[in-house]
């Protein structure tokens, strides 16, 4: 029977360069369960338990009528679902002198959160551009200011400030919380641009300079298309850290002007009437939705500006 190819054997030698004098190629194989990756998932396993047990108890609660909260047991599921606790949180729970829920907390953290991230992004992004690229005398000077800055506790900081809205007539006021935040964030979001556009190739930078393209062509021209990754992880830290925040809402604002973080500690702090749980885990759900939204949406590109230089000196 004719036999087709290379053969190998006893007193025969393959051609040379074939896979049967070469050997077998590429990396070997590894265990599925080497004590390595029982360790690595293992401890990643329990992580996520230890975050999602809460959340867990959140949501079933949340979903739970007050007599079946009763019974104790937290971790079991609903026997009868309702979204009574859901419509009261948002509409009909009582966060002081209003009883209208959250939902007049929501507009004021998206009146406040919108406009503090497009003005402090927008400048950080020119800041750090300038820093990373155009040496002028006293850069350094002016980085290490910011870099100070952005570790600052906010504490310190408060009374100054309460003092400068008052004189400027914005304390109380929603315009007063949003330069606040605009001012605060700029720090770190600075620190952010400049690292990244450290990490871009210089011979862009330069290139444009010789064509003789300005400070502003190179930045809208070269600069913004290349960097929509770090903008998603200014945009995400800040939108977060600024929904998020408790300190200033409650310091700089009025009742009418209050953020949705301020009336979830007035509703779950409420000393008035019987404590219904359901309610209070329904209004933190509800409250940390729109960091949730924002991460699960960006979260490729906020991974994709991390790894291209965001954190990168």
């Amino acid at each position: 029977m004719p036999v087709s190819g290379p053969v190998s054997g006893p007193g025969i030698s393959a051609p040379a360069g074939s896979r049967l004098e070469t050997g077998p190629q590429g990396k070997r194989p590894r265990k599925v369960l080497s004590s390595r990756n029982i360790i690595v998932y293992g401890a990643l396993g329990l992580a996520a338990v230890y975050y999602l047990i809460p959340l867990y108890v959140m949501v079933v609660t949340s979903l739970k009528g007050m007599p079946e909260i009763r019974l104790g047991n937290i971790f079991s599921p609903p026997m009868e679902i309702t979204f009574e606790p859901w419509v009261k949180a948002w509409a009909e729970a009582c966060t002081g002198l209003n009883c209208d829920g959250l939902s007049r907390g929501f507009w004021n953290s998206v009146r406040i959160t919108v406009p503090s991230v497009i003005v402090s992004i927008a400048i950080a992004s020119v800041n750090g551009y300038a820093l990373a690229n155009w040496r002028f005398k006293g850069s350094e000077i002016f980085f290490t200011i910011l870099i100070v800055g952005a570790f600052i506790p906010y504490q310190v900081m408060i009374y100054p400030i309460v003092i400068i809205l008052r004189e400027m007539g914005l304390y109380g006021s929603l315009y007063g919380l949003i330069l606040v935040h605009s001012i605060f964030g700029m720090p770190i979001q600075t620190l952010l641009f400049r690292n990244y556009f450290v990490s871009l190739p210089e011979e862009l930078f330069k290139a444009a300079r010789i064509d003789g393209a300005g400070f502003w062509q190179i930045y809208f021209r070269i600069m913004l298309p290349m960097s929509l990754p770090i903008f998603v992880v200014s945009m995400i830290l800040q939108t977060t850290g600024i929904w998020n925040d408790f300190l200033f809402g409650v310091v700089f604002t009025r009742p009418d002007t209050y953020p949705m973080t301020v009336q979830l500690n007035n509703i779950v702090n409420s000393v008035q009437g019987v404590k219904e749980y359901n309610v209070n885990m329904a209004a933190t759900l509800l409250t940390g939705a729109v960091p949730l939204i924002v991460y699960f949406v960006s979260g490729r590109l906020f991974v994709r500006g991390i790894a291209a230089g965001a954190v990168k000196g």
